[in-house]
């Protein structure tokens, strides 16, 4: 009993001698080799056996749900010639990683960390409508939370077709979609919906620098389904970006000048018809608004399949001025060189001096009345008649009264004196003849220019008609678009 009693302490003694051992063991090993932080601890926990080939599920018919979510930043660039819009938006989305879960407990409280996104597998999320690859700055690192959400938010360049429609310039509207969807997962792998609800999406413009030539309206988020073939069903997220064009420089650079000349056509009317400046000023005009369309030609977008309705403004102006230009040169055609025109026609006496008058409200009529050319031919002739007789009357008593006066004259004195009167009433009529003509060219001359009158007010009242209604029609058609 002695023995076994004393070999009890003794092995009480080794035990407590053998833990004080491995406790300065341990103590030692912690001094050369410290523990490893909290976060590579958590990351080398996370990622020791995680294969980023494969959909991070632990049941393979569930599928991944892809929530996402965008804001645009800036309109860069609307490209009409090559139908491209450039966006810059901040786009977000983020799924369950089922294989990324942690207990923040073990982990120092630690909810979430940032990790390498080459290190986890990331869903193939991709935009339709890419053209070209923008200049977006690379974001290598996405963050997960302790329940394995992981969160990849990033800046993109998105340079995108779109069907631009630029008849209503500059007062259009676009309507460009983003169209967010699986490449190759179908809807049973890869599902997607919106981060935030659709009212949140279409009202926000918290980012978006609103200082450019682009306004944004609203974007317009839209889920479907569709397939292609007869393959698998494919989910997408469409967002529809609508942006206005604001249209204040365009309306001063190139409406203004344009209606100021248009209005110094209407102007020009004013200076009579019967004077040359008219044609000059036109056709100064003419030249001018060539210049100016010269000028405003690279400002205009082009495309292959229309034209803005701007452009066909510009064509009608042109083809005003030029039908301004040519009726003034009717004009003037008509009221000079009346000497190598014959009368007025009565038809034209009758619907243009009388009717036409009436017609335009023309208040003095009277300077327009016909003018009677027949009747003063006759009374001319008849006073012409008169004047001839008595100047024969004359010269017969004249001769009547040398011969019995003067009896003894010779034959060849009263032959000269017969001779010089003759000449005399010879020069008499060739004045006379003369003063007729020119008095009836005065008279054609004046029909023609009362004509020429008439016309012009007509045709000026007819343009200025046509002008008004199409700046009218023009300009309610632009208010509805700017306002719509």
């Amino acid at each position: 009993m002695a023995p076994s009693v004393l070999w009890i302490p003794l092995l009480l003694l080794l035990f407590a001698a053998l833990l004080e051992s491995k406790a300065y063991q341990k103590i030692s090993n912690k001094a050369i080799n410290p523990t490893k932080p909290a976060l590579r601890h958590l990351s080398d926990y996370l990622l020791a056996n995680y294969t980023k080939g494969v959909r991070p599920v632990r049941n393979w018919r569930k599928a991944t749900n892809v929530a996402i979510d965008f804001m645009v930043y800036a309109i860069l660039s609307v490209d009409e010639k090559n139908q491209v819009l450039t966006t810059y938006i901040w786009y977000r989305q983020h799924w369950i990683d089922e294989f990324l879960q942690w207990n923040p407990k073990d982990f120092d409280n630690i909810t979430q960390m940032s990790v390498p996104t080459d290190a986890i597998w990331v869903p193939d999320i991709l935009i339709n409508e890419f053209v070209d690859v923008g200049k977006s700055p690379d974001i290598p690192y996405v963050y997960i939370l302790y329940d394995g959400e992981v969160r990849n938010l990033k800046p993109v360049q998105v340079v995108t077709a779109c069907s631009l429609d630029i008849y209503n310039f500059p007062f259009d509207v676009q309507n460009c979609s983003l169209t967010f969807t699986s490449w190759l997962h179908n809807i049973r792998d890869i599902n997607i919906s919106l981060w935030r609800s659709q009212e949140e999406v279409k009202h926000d413009k918290s980012v978006f620098m609103n200082q450019g030539e682009w306004e944004l309206l609203h974007v317009l988020p839209q889920f479907r389904e569709f397939s292609v073939g007869d393959s698998d069903y494919y989910a997408e997220m469409k967002f529809f970006v609508v942006i206005r064009r604001r249209p204040l420089f365009y309306a001063v650079s190139l409406l203004l000048p344009s209606i100021f000349l248009m209005v110094m056509d209407i102007v020009g009317f004013y200076l009579p018809p019967d004077s040359g400046e008219r044609v000059s000023f036109k056709i100064t005009l003419l030249l001018g608004y060539s210049v100016f369309l010269i000028i405003v030609s690279d400002t205009l977008p082009a495309t292959a399949i229309g034209t803005p309705l701007i452009g066909v403004y510009f064509v009608v102006c042109m083809a005003l001025l030029v039908i301004s230009l040519t009726e003034t040169i009717l004009i003037v055609r008509l009221v000079h060189k009346q000497d190598l025109q014959p009368h007025v026609p009565e038809w034209v006496k009758r619907w243009v001096l009388e009717r036409a008058t009436i017609l335009l409200c023309v208040r003095d009529r009277s300077a327009f009345c016909p003018v009677r050319t027949q009747s003063s031919d006759i009374s001319r002739n008849t006073e012409n008649n008169d004047s001839t007789a008595k100047l024969n009357h004359y010269s017969c008593e004249n001769t009547r009264d040398d011969e019995g006066t003067e009896s003894s004259a010779t034959h060849r004195t009263q032959g000269e004196n017969s001779q010089v009167v003759e000449n005399i009433l010879q020069e008499i009529m060739a004045i006379r003849q003369f003063l007729e003509k020119r008095d009836e060219f005065r008279d054609i001359a004046r029909e023609w220019l009362q004509v020429g009158y008439v016309l012009d007010v007509l045709l000026f009242r007819t343009y200025l008609v046509a002008v008004l209604a199409y700046s009218v029609t023009l300009g309610t058609l632009w208010s509805i678009w700017q306002y719509a």
